[in-house]
């Protein structure tokens, strides 16, 4: 498969989400390998359901596409440990780990220590938005497990869409799913999913900020009238 990008107007976009409204998203998948083969790359949190149910979706078109993990030195154990089991389990060949440019020691040396408490959109900027950068370079569409039931402002979130901060084509092919359609999805499959979400945790980021018994992305960021690290952000 080549990584040819085609030219999409906005009048191009609109048809599709049209098209993609009512559409099964391993149609979409599908479509994205098609369209622009080894230029798809998938941004994987191995936290939520939506994530892991992309990533078998992807694997079973292709299992050598381009996965990225945004290691921001702060993720769970569980975390890590359900990124290794799915790797193997899905025979995915192509994972790549992105890590900031800084370390914690040269991010405390710059802007003081424990930035995310006082500034959690500048430590994402740096730990999570920097490096997806990175990753996303030379590639032409980004797969993301985006749903509009996830939270107020991802309620009107489309299948697909231009990235304007990061310079390609962004597609959400479960936009339209539910919470329960996602998990149904995970247990027909057999997909593994992080085991935190069994323990309380509906959205899991950093352990330092992240925490258990809130609703959808209320756990995150705590305190903080934020509830995006600015990944999917225009």
């Amino acid at each position: 498969m080549t990584s040819t990008a085609p030219a999409f107007t906005a009048s191009d976009i609109h048809s599709l989400n049209g098209r993609f409204e009512t559409a099964d998203p391993r149609e979409i998948v599908c479509w994205a390998f098609d369209t622009f083969g080894s230029g798809v790359s998938i941004g994987a949190s191995f936290g939520g359901a939506s994530g892991m149910a992309i990533l078998h979706m992807a694997g079973a078109v292709d299992p050598g596409v381009h996965v990225f993990v945004l290691d921001t030195g702060y993720l769970f154990e569980e975390t890590l440990e359900t990124m290794r089991r799915a790797v193997a389990q899905l025979g995915l060949s192509h994972v790549q780990v992105y890590r900031s440019l800084l370390s914690h020691e040269e991010q405390a040396e710059k802007y003081g220590s424990a930035l995310w408490m006082r500034d959690p959109d500048l430590c994402c900027e740096l730990r999570k938005v920097e490096p997806n950068r990175r990753a996303l370079a030379g590639k032409t569409a980004w797969l993301s497990g985006l749903r509009r039931d996830q939270s107020e402002g991802r309620a009107d979130t489309p299948i697909v869409s231009w990235s304007g901060r990061f310079g390609l084509l962004k597609v959400n092919p479960l936009a339209t799913w539910t919470e329960k359609q996602t998990w149904a999805y995970l247990a027909g499959h057999g997909v593994p999913y992080n085991p935190l979400l069994d323990q309380g945790y509906t959205s899991i980021g950093c352990y330092n900020c992240t925490v258990p018994g809130k609703q959808g992305r209320q756990g995150r960021w705590e305190g903080f009238a934020k509830d995006e690290c600015g990944l999917h952000s225009e």
